[in-house]
């Protein structure tokens, strides 16, 4: 059941408690849900740790293992 603004704001320990112990709760405003209330771990699981750009494109495979050689035939003649 969706926590109300204000309820979410009068009862903010017992918010806090519910998400701890029952996993997300939902707070809605004007009867949209607005932000959802969840515990440090959960969150922290779900933003995981994500390595830069850089670290993450040297940490794929190592191509310097593939036999890569270039063919040095001319290119085919295409009409254009």
């Amino acid at each position: 059941m969706p926590w109300q603004l204000q309820e979410a704001k009068q009862k903010f320990s017992q918010l806090v408690r519910q998400a701890l112990e029952q996993g997300p709760q939902i707070v809605t405003r004007h009867g949209e849900e607005v932000v959802v209330v969840i515990s440090a771990e959960a969150y922290r699981r779900l933003s995981g740790s994500k390595p830069d750009f850089k670290t993450f494109l040297l940490s794929g495979p190592d191509f310097s293992e593939l036999d890569l050689v270039r063919s040095h035939e001319t290119a085919r003649a295409v009409e254009l």
